[in-house]
């Protein structure tokens, strides 16, 4: 069992050794950093040579969400708390639903905080834990796993596929097993790390680049945001009820007094506020302007001053 183990792990670059660190158990504080910081800039080299695989499984998540499906991640120890991490992101900052993006870990809640042994080594539990949140054939399941063999991961993907879902691998390694059980293969490669095996680092940081280009991107795409101003967030504390004012602001031109008044009108809403200041709208011809651009803001000021020029040329 170890020997096969042992072996299938000597074959992936996240487990090898980094020649350019065999002395770093020997170097002062200073070097130790300093090669951590040299390795780190890999990072987004690998990350870079697969965009278009990103990019492919974006328009993938655009369409499941336009269909009313979800962007469910799935993954054990750091991978899995990076997924978990992206997840609970997307309400607060994008104004979606809380179940429009969800996170699976090997182990359930207690693997947030505390390791669960043998959790990932189950793929029956990936199954089990994909039929518990009822997924469908709607959603995108995409699998992380650093090392790419996580069998909590394979079983989960195997059942994601068999019920027709769009299915995706996140790895950092090119031989990854759950590549093979996935349409889309997303396989950063940043090579070994600082410390054998500890895939906490540079893979983990370019899981966690990729997890956040997904859901932006997709978010993005979907109109949630003006320019580059996150126009859905949601003003559920002080920080972001002032950065809600903050964006009204920019995207206007407004007074902090001017944009706080608007706001009140619109139940703190950013996004109709700027279609309000902008284009002159009472509120719920503000609302129904956004509906009919599908909730893009720019789309929605075009179509609101084409028609207010046609109306005069008329």
């Amino acid at each position: 069992m170890y020997e096969d183990l042992i072996q299938e792990l000597s074959l992936l670059a996240s487990e090898a050794r980094n020649p350019d660190t065999q002395d770093i158990d020997l170097l002062p504080t200073v070097s130790i950093l300093e090669k951590i910081n040299v390795a780190d800039r890999e990072v987004p080299q690998a990350v870079e040579r697969v965009i278009p695989q990103i990019a492919e499984a974006v328009d993938h998540i655009v369409d499941a969400f336009k269909a009313g499906g979800r962007l469910v991640y799935m993954g054990a120890g750091t991978s899995g708390r990076l997924g978990i991490l992206d997840a609970v992101e997307c309400p607060p900052t994008y104004g979606v639903p809380e179940d429009m993006v969800i996170a699976l870990i090997a182990g359930g809640g207690e693997a947030v905080y505390r390791a669960q042994e043998g959790a990932e080594d189950n793929p029956a539990l990936g199954q089990s834990d994909l039929e518990g949140i009822g997924l469908t054939e709607k959603d995108v399941v995409v699998g992380i796993a650093a090392s790419g063999r996580t069998p909590y991961v394979i079983g989960g993907l195997r059942h994601a596929r068999k019920l027709g879902c769009t299915t995706v691998a996140l790895s950092c390694n090119r031989t990854a097993a759950i590549a093979d059980e996935a349409d889309i293969r997303i396989l950063p490669e940043v090579g070994p790390e600082i410390l054998t095996g500890s895939t906490r680092m540079k893979a983990g940081t370019a899981q966690k680049l990729v997890l956040n280009m997904l859901t932006t991107a997709s978010m993005i795409r979907l109109g949630k945001s003006f320019y580059n101003l996150m126009v859905d967030v949601k003003a559920t504390n002080a920080k972001l009820r002032g950065r809600t004012r903050r964006i009204v602001m920019e995207a206007t031109g407004a007074s902090l007094a001017e944009a706080d008044r608007v706001l009140g009108q619109c139940d703190h809403n950013a996004k109709i506020a700027i279609m309000m200041i902008l284009s002159g709208l009472e509120r719920d011809s503000a609302e129904k302007a956004l509906d009919d651009a599908d909730g893009f803001l720019r789309r929605a000021l075009q179509q609101v001053q084409g028609d207010s020029a046609g109306a005069k040329q008329g």
